[in-house]
């Protein structure tokens, strides 16, 4: 038997690495060089070197878990976070992208985010979530 067989052999009923183990080892890994950064702070260096160490344990402890229906449950979890920050991220580019042409407003009652033309001047706008009526400045 060659060596893939048996690594094969050895991880059958183990989770193995998934997105979230992925992520842990890149985290894993910018922690090592903040650690490698702060090497003068002693403080700091040791923080960032026992995260690490914690990080990568638990990454490596998830690769070999046979528990793959809570490894999954995780997984799933970790999707749904990372999605919200993805949704976050490209909500921020894109009033980014367009803040020349519009000002954009919270929602005081229910903290919908409202998209102005700019350069009207005083507009009374109606919140489309709540029905919420204010004044703002454009």
């Amino acid at each position: 038997m060659n060596f893939r067989q048996k690594l094969s052999q050895f991880m059958y009923g183990r989770n193995g690495i998934d997105v979230l183990g992925v992520f842990l080892l890149v985290v894993s890994v910018v922690l090592m060089t903040l650690s490698t950064l702060f090497s003068r702070i002693s403080v700091l260096s040791e923080l960032f070197l026992a995260l690490e160490w914690m990080v990568l344990l638990l990454c490596v402890f998830r690769i070999f878990s046979r528990n793959t229906v809570k490894r999954q449950q995780e997984n799933a979890k970790y999707y749904q976070h990372h999605r919200k920050f993805l949704l976050w991220c490209r909500s921020v580019r894109d009033r980014w992208t367009q803040r020349k042409d519009y000002k954009f407003f919270r929602c005081p009652s229910c903290h919908a985010l409202l998209r102005v033309p700019r350069g009207k001047g005083v507009l009374e706008l109606t919140c489309r979530k709540c029905g919420n009526r204010f004044k703002r400045r454009t």
